[in-house]
């Protein structure tokens, strides 16, 4: 594997927090600190919030991401948002299948699936979520958990289309509790998930995609994190609302390229 090939990406998100008023003024805070980093920064914001922040960030470098995106391009599904809205609106990133849709909203490997290759067929790169409960850990089925959820998750992605495609792993247990995985396990489950990636696609597409961790990764312990050669970033959830700390992460994946 060479860490060198991969591309370091720092996405920050901001979940249901920020008023348009607010996305503005934490934006103009980020800009100054990460445009022109040596990583990919992305910033994933409430849809409220995308036309304000994709405004302000423009002349910049710094891509702008939803949250969610719905499988079908219209129809009957109120609440949601298509890919059509969001690549009109400048969107280029997409969350899908992130812990607390599954928890919360129902999300399963299947709908995950469906959305990621909605994404794909309208040119928005998925950040794909996967990772382990608390028991799941616990019961030792950490491995089986991700295989499944990437076997699932990729079904039907062909070997073109992986190379748009971002993995985060977020171990459950780890998000917004304050908890942290070692960077050895961080390490140690994002190795596996390159190793699924090899199984279903050739070994060279493993070695390009991009891993992500996400689990409370924050100012302190970003650099141990994205020295680990399987971690090729940080999904950012708390610390990406504070203008310094973010920085100071996105500091670190620059420092590690």
């Amino acid at each position: 594997m060479d860490k060198s090939k991969r591309k370091t990406i720092i996405a920050g998100n901001w979940k249901m927090n920020k008023t348009m008023s607010e996305a503005l003024d934490l934006t103009n805070q980020i800009k100054p600190l990460t445009n022109g980093a040596d990583c990919e920064v992305v910033l994933c914001v409430p849809f409220t919030n995308l036309e304000t922040v994709i405004n302000a960030l423009k002349g910049t470098d710094i891509k702008v991401g939803a949250q969610n995106v719905h499988f079908e391009h219209s129809g009957a599904f109120t609440g949601e948002i298509s890919v059509g809205m969001l690549k009109e609106l400048g969107v280029q990133h997409v969350i899908v299948g992130h812990s607390e849709r599954r928890q919360y909203f129902g999300e399963t490997d299947e709908t995950v699936n469906k959305r990621a290759k909605s994404a794909l067929q309208g040119n928005l790169m998925p950040i794909i979520c996967v990772g382990e409960l608390l028991w799941e850990r616990e019961a030792g089925i950490t491995e089986e958990v991700l295989s499944r959820q990437l076997k699932l998750s990729l079904a039907g992605i062909p070997d073109n289309d992986i190379t748009k495609v971002i993995i985060a792993y977020e171990p459950v247990w780890a998000i917004g509790t304050g908890k942290t995985a070692t960077s050895e396990q961080a390490e140690q489950a994002c190795k596996f998930i390159r190793l699924c990636i090899e199984k279903l696609y050739k070994n060279e597409l493993a070695d390009s995609l991009s891993i992500l961790y996400g689990g409370s990764m924050n100012a302190s312990n970003a650099e141990q994190l994205l020295a680990k050669e399987d971690v090729d970033g940080g999904l950012i959830g708390g610390a990406s609302l504070k203008a310094l700390d973010f920085g100071e992460i996105v500091k670190a994946a620059s420092i590690i390229v």
